[in-house]
């Protein structure tokens, strides 16, 4: 018998970084999402109403690990977007910003237009048409 949860969406998303310093100057100071808090070894911004909590290594994490969307886990994330124009200066501002991104393109499976990008640790993110 399925357990039919109720829920009303993701309440937040937990992310691991190698240098929490580098993932807060990328997230705060680059794409400008504004960090609600800070504790020890970790910090949470709001990306529009979701939650993400970035978290610093572990002693556990090895040395040199890197993020795979190729490995069991998260493939990406992706942001909702509701205007073309947000993904066009998005993308500009990105490729100012000198974070490499693939522009706008066309995702055929949705016929949805997106504009892709990577943290500092490989972390892949879209701005995804609605």
């Amino acid at each position: 018998m399925s357990i039919g949860i109720k829920t009303q969406g993701v309440h937040h998303v937990a992310l691991r970084t190698s240098d929490l310093s580098r993932s807060k100057q990328f997230y705060q100071g680059t794409l400008g999402f504004p960090v609600i808090l800070e504790i020890e070894n970790a910090f949470i911004f709001l990306a529009g109403a979701t939650a993400i909590g970035v978290r610093g290594p572990e002693v556990s994490t090895a040395a040199g690990d890197v993020f795979s969307p190729f490995r069991v886990g998260l493939d990406h994330l992706a942001l909702a977007c509701a205007e073309e124009a947000e993904l066009e200066r998005v993308a500009a501002a990105l490729s100012a910003a000198g974070v490499r991104n693939t522009g706008v393109k066309l995702d055929p499976a949705f016929n949805k237009k997106y504009v892709a990008f990577k943290d500092p640790d490989g972390i892949a993110w879209e701005l995804f048409m609605q």
